[in-house]
């Protein structure tokens, strides 16, 4: 079947169609409705054609002669899971297959997709993401990563648009998605207008929020190399040190880090260093140049500039208040 993704409305009305499936997290699903209702308002309060005509559907364990049909977008909601064994009980219930099986149906009518957080999984289960960019919350990157191996995973990325379907990370990214969904189909100037309204700060990357500990913990060697880390972390040292320290050929540990981790070895050596960094910075009043030291840095310009690339702040934003 020819696929139409249509993806110009920004003087039309898009039918949306919100999926809410049964137990959905509540936030991301309210989030969703009022990011839609602010877009509405601020066109219509300038006299311009309100941009999006919202519907609701309930996805539950009973089944429905409901369709997605006729939407020019679906939005999938968080589904509400914090294990990686209660998502996978999900992804395996009545509702979400049911839900799967409207989606696809939905994306060859021509319709795009939007899904944050776990609903990525969703999507994934489908098989809509595959040969696709996209992300999802970080502390389940590494179950993505094993189980759709065909997916370019942008984990550090709050939001892929990859449009015809555009995903968003952890579940508060539902926020950035909805920023990016009224961007592409009413314009970035309606989008920054919402962004002002709601006071929402603009935020591009997951990567200050992940804790490098939490994945780390999901592998033995990986824990063990972090552990290493730490120890050692006052002193310079080389990756085929760390390497040989868990028992692995540099490049077994190095595809051992990607897959668990979703970074090369360097960047791993360089959040637990950042990680620590601010920890010190929030915790004592050590000067910038003491701190860089302990964190195995001669420069502390070093240290400065990653701190800056990583959190987008200078190593002063994260001194506590006098």
């Amino acid at each position: 079947m020819t696929q139409l993704h249509i993806l110009n409305y920004p003087a039309d009305m898009t039918k949306v169609a919100v999926l809410e499936i049964q137990g959905c997290l509540a936030s991301s699903a309210a989030i969703t409705h009022d990011v839609m209702a602010t877009a509405n308002q601020i066109s219509g309060a300038s006299k311009r054609t309100r941009p999006f005509d919202v519907t609701t559907m309930l996805c539950g364990a009973r089944r429905s002669g409901a369709t997605l049909r006729g939407a020019d977008l679906v939005i999938v909601p968080g589904l509400g899971v914090t294990s990686a064994d209660e998502l996978d009980t999900k992804l395996k219930s009545p509702a979400c297959r049911r839900a799967g099986t409207m989606l696809v149906d939905a994306y060859h009518s021509g319709a795009a997709l939007a899904a944050s957080c776990a609903s990525t999984f969703l999507l994934a289960d489908t098989g809509l993401l595959d040969g696709r960019r996209a992300t999802t919350t970080w502390w389940f990157a590494p179950l993505f990563r094993r189980r759709y191996p065909t997916t370019e995973l942008m984990v550090e990325q709050m939001v892929v648009a990859d449009w015809p379907i555009a995903t968003g990370g952890t579940a508060m990214a539902q926020m950035d998605l909805m920023l990016a969904v009224v961007s592409r189909f009413a314009g970035p100037g309606l989008a920054k207008a919402c962004a002002n309204y709601l006071l929402l700060d603009e935020r591009r990357s997951q990567a200050p929020f992940m804790a490098i500990t939490y994945l780390a913990g999901q592998d033995p060697k990986v824990a063990k190399a972090e552990s290493w880390v730490r120890n050692n972390i006052a002193r310079d040292f080389a990756m085929n040190e760390l390497a040989n320290a868990v028992a692995l050929a540099p490049r077994t540990f190095a595809r051992l880090i990607a897959a668990t981790c979703g970074v090369s070895p360097i960047q791993f050596v360089q959040r637990i260093r950042i990680e620590t960094a601010r920890h010190l910075l929030e915790t004592t009043r050590l000067s910038v140049d003491d701190i860089a030291r302990r964190v195995g840095y001669a420069e502390p310009s070093t240290l400065r500039r990653l701190i800056r690339r990583e959190t987008k702040h200078s190593p002063g934003h994260f001194r506590p208040a006098l």
